[in-house]
């Protein structure tokens, strides 16, 4: 018998961290940040709940911080043995893990908190890693392999299955929406014994996915009657290259008179530039517009703004503009400052495109405040407060019910988790009743044995 163990990403989006126990090998299945709570940089730094050299292998389903953040840490606390993933998860990790840490030493300077990992730990972590394509098999020990399939959520996205004595296990990692602008939709995993699936929007629709684009051209062609700022809170990877990529066809087609367009995120054009090197991980009609020619992350009127110098630079454009910043929450980051300088604008409208985290200025802002506090000032809300769900990254309800439906038919148990404690159980409901499936939410730190 062997066992899984919730380390994190319970109860909460953030923080994933899964241990699969065999006879043979201890796996850990992601090692991130939680974000969002007030508590969260105390609780990052926080001793692991196991013996970080004790552990055999590391998989990695992909590059968000929620899912990598805590990684330098894990090798700091001594982990030393492999790290898998796929070559662009190990691209973007490497800029994701190396601005994530200038963001920890401003802080620890600024406010005195803690730095969870050096440097030094980043190349080490690095120095372990080994990469994989989807479907290659990985042997993790004498008795498991594990292959990496299509998740759909972000570039290099996987879901990890692991099989052993004849039986599969496979972990979602975060499931992609359907239809992404960039990306092939997830691989369906079939003919498993046990699943750990997110549950984001366990207890959600996306009820906008037929009508972004329009609702996006809608947002600019307002912006530009009003002679505003169209201000776009977005992660830096794979929200911001879905914008540009839509942005780039509403402009080239015509559809919408172009205005300029700041990315003012030097993590996200970083980022930019791994999907332009990795394009085979784009879905097909994406690739053939690149191979005709267009640059789909470059057209008129677009600007980098790289430096800080560059980034004060965008009030001074006059007229109808659109900002593009990070994070996509906004709990730090360019946007801070460009929503301070334009929430008290009545002509300004923050577009939201993606998940708000409980306690992220995000979320309060979603939720209808109208005074926030950034950066020790108090800013009155008087721009609009727009939001298009379609954009999601993740799948909705009833897609994460279908997904499971085509592939569980000799399922044993369904963990549900990486969601909102609301959303987890909603969803282990609906598995329960739609599907007769033994599905549970688990608690923190909860260890379930399994047949494995």
């Amino acid at each position: 018998m062997s066992k899984i163990t919730f380390f994190g990403g319970v109860g909460s989006v953030t923080g994933s961290n899964f241990m699969l126990e065999t006879d043979t090998a201890r796996v850990l299945v992601d090692c991130g940040l939680i974000q969002g709570d007030r508590f969260a940089i105390a609780q990052n730094a926080d001793d692991f709940q196991y013996d970080p050299s004790t552990v055999d292998v590391l998989c990695v389903t992909h590059a968000h911080a929620d899912h990598i953040g805590r990684i330098p840490k894990l090798v700091r606390d001594g982990f030393r043995g492999t790290i898998y993933s796929t070559t662009a998860t190990l691209d973007v990790t490497a800029l994701m893990l190396r601005d994530a840490y200038k963001v920890m030493t401003y802080e620890a300077e600024r406010y005195g908190t803690e730095r969870i990992y050096e440097s030094k730990d980043i190349d080490a972590a690095l120095a372990l890693w080994k990469t994989v394509e989807y479907h290659e098999q990985v042997t993790i020990s004498d008795d498991m392999t594990a292959v990496f399939t299509d998740a759909g959520h972000i570039l290099g996205s996987a879901m990890v299955t692991f099989t052993r004595n004849g039986k599969t296990f496979t972990f979602t990692g975060d499931i992609g929406n359907v239809p992404q602008p960039l990306l092939n939709p997830p691989e369906v995993p079939e003919g498993y014994d046990y699943l750990l699936m997110e549950s984001v929007y366990g207890d959600r629709l996306h009820e906008e996915v037929a009508e972004r684009t329009e609702l996006l051209q809608m947002y600019i062609e307002n912006t530009s009657k009003k002679n505003g700022t169209l201000i776009i809170p977005a992660f830096s990877l794979e929200r911001t290259q879905g914008m540009l990529f839509e942005i780039n066809n509403l402009f080239e087609q015509g559809v919408v008179e172009p205005i300029p367009v700041f990315l003012d995120s030097p993590l996200a054009i970083s980022v930019t530039d791994v999907y332009r090197r990795h394009t085979a991980y784009l879905k097909d009609a994406v690739q053939e517009q690149i191979a005709a020619g267009d640059d789909i992350f470059d057209f008129p009127k677009l600007s980098f703004t790289r430096t800080v110098k560059d980034s004060s630079e965008i009030t001074k454009v006059k007229g109808a503009k659109i900002i593009i910043a990070g994070s996509g929450m906004s709990h730090g980051g360019r946007i801070l400052g460009h929503e301070k300088r334009y929430l008290e604008d009545p002509t300004t409208t923050l577009l939201l495109v993606g998940y708000q985290s409980v306690g992220s200025l995000g979320r309060l802002l979603h939720d209808g405040a109208k005074k926030v506090r950034i950066d020790g000032t108090d800013v009155k809300v008087r721009a609009k407060i727009a939001r298009i769900r379609g954009y999601s990254g993740h799948a909705d309800r009833d897609q994460l019910v279908d997904l499971v439906a085509k592939g569980s038919g000799k399922a044993k148990q369904v963990f549900v988790a990486m969601g909102e404690e609301r959303s987890s159980l909603f969803l282990v409901q609906r598995l329960r009743d739609y599907l007769g499936l033994n599905a549970v939410a688990p608690s923190q730190d909860e260890a379930i044995t399994i047949d494995f």
